[in-house]
């Protein structure tokens, strides 16, 4: 009887995974090999009175020649000397979706909902934040990596919300159709208040037209005391290949020429201000500072500037 216990207990200690039988921080370790690297979803920030959190709603990898997408107008040689410079491969990449969630006073206002509502939620959980107090969902643009959160298995993910965008970004949309619209946004239309350039959504909150990615994209820009902060969506889609090079077209923008005039204008207002931005597609956390240099421009990251 007590051969047949020890084989028993030697047989059951065997059944108990690995992991388990670590300490906590080596368990841990072991978790995170297996998953590969993470990073937080939710980072705050304050303006003024204004509390300002990035979402990471999702990331993605994108492989395969990225002059096909960026810098379409310059050579090869070029591309791949700025890249390098930048170390930066030129096959790959990463995209980062950035919906802001800001709170100011009783208003909780989410500006773009992401590719889905998962994500969005996911990273709204980290922040301490729920749908049903957001107050105001603005859209600053129709692309399906903004409007994708807008449903949850077809009902309105923020039931609660006032749903918010650009008059001339709705009124193009709503001509040209396509599948992200009709599956996002379409349902919800009448439910839509349409503003334009200079529209305040709240004290301290105000629309600025960035057309040009999209014909009817806007930017808001948040004020607060001596504080400020511009949200600035798709304005830029890689703090290289498009903010420190304004002029390098991008796939993603409609209007090349408007976009580019829309970067240089925004970008050297950000720069003469030293006014910091989000923009949904830099790095995460997607803040930081932009200065003049040479004939484009460059990206500072927010380190602990904006938590001070």
């Amino acid at each position: 009887m007590t051969n047949m216990t020890r084989r028993a207990a030697l047989t059951a200690a065997a059944a108990i995974p690995a992991a388990a039988l670590l300490p906590a921080s080596a368990a841990r370790a072991a978790a995170h090999a297996a998953t590969g690297p993470t990073q937080p979803k939710a980072r705050g920030a304050k303006v003024g009175d204004l509390t300002v959190t990035a979402l990471l709603a999702g990331t993605a990898s994108r492989e395969g020649d990225q002059q096909e997408t960026f810098g379409m107008n310059v050579d090869a040689e070029t591309f791949a000397e700025v890249s390098q410079k930048a170390f930066l491969p030129v096959d790959k990449s990463q995209f980062f979706f950035t919906p802001t969630l800001v709170r100011a006073g009783e208003n909780v206002i989410l500006f773009d909902t992401g590719l889905n509502s998962a994500g969005l939620m996911e990273a709204m959980s980290e922040a301490g934040a729920t749908a049903d107090e957001v107050t105001h969902v603005v859209i600053t643009h129709m692309h399906g990596d903004h409007i994708g959160g807008l449903l949850t298995d077809g009902a309105p993910t923020f039931a609660n919300a006032e749903h918010i965008t650009g008059e001339a970004e709705m009124a193009h949309w709503s001509e040209a159709g396509g599948d992200s619209f009709e599956a996002n946004v379409a349902s919800l239309r009448d439910q839509f208040t349409l503003i334009g350039d200079g529209a305040e959504l709240a004290p301290g909150i105000t629309a600025m037209a960035m057309f040009g990615h999209t014909p009817g994209m806007m930017g808001y820009m948040l004020n607060s005391g001596d504080a400020s902060l511009l949200i600035t969506a798709d304005m830029t889609n890689h703090y290289v290949w498009s903010l420190a090079y304004p002029d390098w077209e991008v796939r993603f923008d409609m209007d090349k020429a408007a976009a580019a005039e829309t970067r240089r204008r925004v970008l050297g207002m950000l720069a003469a201000e030293r006014m910091p931005m989000l923009g949904y597609h830099m790095p995460f956390p997607a803040m930081g500072f932009v200065e003049a240099r040479d004939t484009g421009f460059h990206w500072t990251p927010e380190s602990y500037q904006l938590m001070l």
